[in-house]
């Protein structure tokens, strides 16, 4: 789809995006490189770097693959140090690398547990802790005066309840606080705007796949509200927050998931309930209800 925005909303510009070689990160990084952006990738899989750095380039995008863990401190510093060194700054932080499956808490090991808060959460924290001096107002290659911006991608499993998805819930629970929290401190000591972006059932992803097996997509498909969206959404939704249209937006979380965390089974169809409703209206008529009965 043509993007809405202008092709130089960011141009001198550098971003960092971690899980940034594949889904919806991966977009991320293709939109804002077409955006004027230069990008930096970070990822575990040498191979999986190397392939999405290629499709970048081709599009004529300054970019580099990164190989780090997001959940070692020794890999998030010298990430964020390279991206520094190479281009020179740094303004966007996109922490997208995230972990999870599907398992009943039951079944749950507390390493398993462990791993996707690791990854998730810690690693979301590890990154932005690395990053400060880099975005922060009048650090390395800033300005004075303007902070950079970081986007963590979330989820909407914590909103209600989710089934076999404690441990993600709960990651993305700390995700939320996380980009709160130091949206309200390095909002107001560095000038640093920290948002999210909770993204619904997505296409083509990891996560639609790994999470939703056929026999659940195919009830999905039944449920208008639960049409599926497009990397390109989140993506633009990125763009809008890395932007000056997002310069005064700070300590939110974007949902975009086309109103299905919204929803609720519909227990009576439209017609259901008309005729229920004149049922009821009649029988008020003829006998209303909730009068007091007792003559004191």
């Amino acid at each position: 789809m043509e993007s809405p925005f202008r092709a130089n909303i960011l141009k001198g510009k550098v971003a960092l995006v971690t899980g940034g070689g594949s889904g919806i990160g991966f977009e991320i990084s293709v939109q804002l490189g077409k955006h004027g952006a230069s990008v930096a990738i970070m990822g575990r899989r040498k191979h999986v770097l190397d392939s999405a750095v290629d499709i970048l380039r081709s599009h004529g995008i300054p970019a580099i693959g990164l190989e780090g863990d997001v959940r070692r401190e020794d890999d998030a510093a010298r990430t964020v140090e390279s991206t520094f060194k190479h281009f020179g700054r740094l303004d966007i932080l996109v922490n997208a690398a995230a972990g999870n499956f599907l398992v009943p808490a039951q079944d749950l090991s507390p390493n398993g547990f462990r791993t996707v808060i690791d990854i998730d959460s810690i690693g979301t924290f590890i990154m932005c802790h690395e990053a400060l001096k880099y975005l922060k107002k009048g650090g390395l290659g800033k300005d004075p005066s303007t902070g950079g911006t970081i986007i963590n991608i979330t989820a909407t499993l914590h909103y209600g309840a989710t089934w076999y998805q404690i441990h993600a819930s709960a990651a993305k629970a700390a995700i939320d606080s996380i980009t709160r929290s130091l949206a309200l401190e390095w909002g107001e000591d560095h000038g640093i705007l920290i948002n999210g972006i909770a993204p619904g059932a997505i296409k083509d992803t990891a996560g639609v796949s790994k999470l939703a097996p056929e026999e659940v997509l195919s009830k999905i498909k039944e449920k208008p509200l639960y049409s599926f969206g497009e990397k390109w959404d989140i993506a633009m939704a990125a763009l809008y927050l890395a932007s000056d249209a997002g310069k005064f937006v700070n300590g939110t979380v974007l949902v975009v998931d086309g109103g299905q965390w919204l929803s609720t089974p519909r227990l009576l169809s439209k017609d259901a309930v008309r005729q229920l409703s004149r049922r009821q209206e009649t029988r008020s008529r003829v006998a209303p209800t909730g009068l007091p009965k007792s003559k004191l």
